[in-house]
């Protein structure tokens, strides 16, 4: 150690004792142990204790601790896209030690999850010892130390103040919340504490009044700051205001444990447990995982509860629902037909990769929109909306048997829809392409496909081929169209753009005030069918494509379009199909190309949905008995309705 060493060398020095006191990180006691004899060597020797005492002037001498205090751990810029850029550089690029910023310094040092443990071990008796070998003089010590929280205190009220004062957060804010203005009067009180805490001439009471105004002004700015959280409710989840937020609420809490480490009759332990308490932070401000997740765990459970509400349309309960779902699903196999041979008569114009791959994505987003403006359905689009009503109910599990029940019953609602909207799509779309292509071969008097394109189009959708592993790879381009809409619906609500398109005077001059008002409703009611509709649409054209030029050979298997192109195939064949296996081994990929595409999105959705609703541990034993004694006793409640006004239970 040499107190006259340049910076860099002795942030060096420090890296390197700590290392010694660390060990091997695996010994708690072993660290604490290393740290007193350090002391006891200082205690022992005027010479080492001289040595040391000034070398750590000079290393804090040189540093601003108020920094580490005040900032270390909070983003430097209120962008959410500027603190992620912040912490991949924290992690891609290695950290100077010649640096005066004392956050940088603590981040070097302290690195660790061990570091807080040991730290946190420390006993008073000797972090006292500690502190008179390195700075003698407890009186002096303390007043620096105090000086330094007080200003952090003042630099971290700062902050808060502007966070609170930022339109976007302050006008979303209740009117109570912004009548209080609880943030107006921070700084004050922060400053009327200063000169309590550093003029001791004066009454302990009025020390004891500053500190508790002080504690009140915090409380009043956390339940300000909390009452946007429920204007997210109904106007929708920003990620960035999230953000702003959560670095809202953390800074208020940095104030209450600089507060507290103020006023401890324990210094050094306080400081020592702020210190640990520091180094998880500091392991924190660098995790890109944690900076996303915690940011967007609300636009999850957003997007989960808008895709809940829209999943309860798709679960048949009755009979005459099942019906309902399987005219529909005829609906959208029939429109699918068309869809299938304007795909095969875009292969046809052999065009380059990237817009052969725009076009038929084009083609699946129109057909998908139009599906909708019809009220048709296609089966594979449900499971990614279905699955978030299923997390919904599965939260509100108990100890009864009769919610397990009920659980279960939902359950055989689901499946039995998914069944319906299959078994509808596929059972159209085949005779619907086949007389379609029919209808074409008989005018143009020549097939659609001939017959060695037919044969490949049976070949590619072959169970024995990867087609499998298309299939599943289809299932996530379902889920994440899903993702897509709950992301499009929040953001057109958080934009208020239904109220736009209602009220802007450039819109009712053009459409009228009625006509504007319906289109906004329209809007309001269809934004997120839209959205999944358009992404799955070019999804499926387009990533083949962008697989295929990274070298990847994955295509989609949709299992309606699947049906379709068999069809299409088969009228180029006639009854020479049923003779060739090509034709049979397609047919045998169908029900696993639906079930693949049906439960890898569903799996998607559902864990999303589990972890936006906070579901925690659930009994999932009981629930496994309940459907093995529901597969047992009731088999076909999975797969047909039971008769109206029955129960979908086993039969007495």
């Amino acid at each position: 150690m040499d107190p006259k060493a340049p910076v860099a060398e002795r942030h060096l020095q420090l890296l390197a004792l700590l290392d010694w006191i660390r060990g091997d990180g695996r010994s708690v006691e072993g660290a604490t142990g290393r740290l007193a004899l350090l002391v006891e060597a200082a205690e022992r020797s005027p010479q080492v204790a001289t040595r040391l005492r000034d070398w750590w002037a000079a290393l804090v001498g040189g540093l601003d601790i108020t920094t580490l205090l005040a900032d270390f751990g909070f983003a430097q810029r209120t962008s959410m896209g500027s603190e992620l850029t912040e912490r991949l550089r924290y992690k891609l690029l290695p950290i100077s030690p010649d640096t005066l910023d004392a956050s940088e310094l603590f981040m070097l040092a302290l690195p660790g999850e061990f570091d807080a443990r040991w730290l946190a071990a420390l006993d008073e008796a000797l972090l006292a010892r500690l502190r008179e070998v390195i700075a003698p003089g407890a009186g002096e010590g303390a007043s620096a130390w105090q000086r330094a929280l007080l200003d952090a205190m003042t630099y971290c009220a700062g902050q808060i103040l502007s966070t609170g004062f930022a339109p976007e957060l302050r006008l979303r804010m209740s009117e109570a919340a912004r009548e209080a203005q609880p943030f107006h009067a921070l700084i004050r009180d922060v400053e009327s504490l200063r000169v309590e805490v550093l003029h001791p001439l004066r009454t302990e009471n009025r020390r004891e009044e500053a500190v508790q105004r002080l504690r009140e002004r915090l409380e009043a700015c956390r339940a300000a700051a909390s009452t946007v959280y429920a204007h997210f409710e109904d106007n929708g989840i920003s990620v960035g205001l999230v953000f702003r937020l959560r670095q809202l609420r953390e800074r208020i809490l940095r104030e209450r444990e600089l507060l507290e480490c103020l006023l401890s009759p324990r210094p050094a332990a306080s400081a020592v447990r702020l210190l640990a308490r520091l180094v998880t932070v500091g392991r924190e401000r660098r995790s890109v995982r944690a900076l996303i997740a915690s940011s967007s765990s609300l636009l999850a459970a957003k997007v989960a509860e808008r895709s809940a509400e829209t999943g309860e349309h798709y679960i048949t309960r009755t009979g005459s629902e099942y019906l309902a779902m399987v005219r529909k699903a005829a609906g959208g196999g029939a429109v699918m037909a068309f869809t299938t041979l304007v795909k095969l008569g875009l292969y046809a114009l052999a065009l380059p990769v990237f817009w052969g791959g725009f076009l038929a994505g084009l083609n699946y987003a129109a057909s998908f929109v139009l599906i909708q403006f019809l009220h048709f359905t296609v089966a594979t689009k449900q499971p990614a909306m279905t699955a978030p009503a299923m997390a919904a109910k599965l939260g509100d599990l108990d100890d009864r048997q009769e919610s397990v029940e009920a659980f279960v019953d939902k359950v055989t609602h689901l499946v039995r829809s998914q069944v319906a909207a299959v078994l509808g799509n596929v059972l159209l779309v085949f005779p619907g392409a086949l007389a379609l292509a029919l209808g074409l071969a008989a005018l143009k008097g020549e097939p659609v496909l001939d017959r060695a394109e037919a044969l490949q189009v049976l070949d590619s959708l072959s169970l024995l081929g990867p087609s499998l592993l298309f299939a599943a790879f289809t299932g996530v381009l379902l889920f994440a169209s899903s993702i897509f809409a709950g992301w499009l619906e929040n953001w057109f609500v958080l934009r208020r753009l239904d109220s736009a398109l209602q009220y802007h005077p450039r819109f009712t001059r053009l459409l009228g005030p009625e006509r504007a008002a319906r289109w906004a409703q329209s809007l309001r009611e269809n934004v997120s069918g839209f959205g999944a509709n358009v992404s799955l649409g070019f999804m499926l054209g387009l990533a083949p494509a962008f697989a295929g030029f990274f070298g990847l050979a994955l295509e989609v298997r949709h299992v309606t379009l699947s049906a379709g192109q068999m069809g299409a195939a088969a009228a180029t064949l006639g009854s020479q199909a049923l003779h060739e296996s090509a034709f049979w081994w397609a047919a045998a990929m169908i029900p696993f190309n639906g079930a693949l595409n049906v439960l890898v999105s569903f799996y998607l959705a559902f864990r999303l949905a589990l972890r936006a609703h906070n579901v925690g541990r659930v009994d999932r034993e009981r629930i496994y008995r309940a459907l093995r004694a529901r597969m047992r006793g009731a088999p076909l409640s999975f797969f047909l309705p039971r008769r109206e006004g029955s129960k979908d239970g086993p039969d007495e």
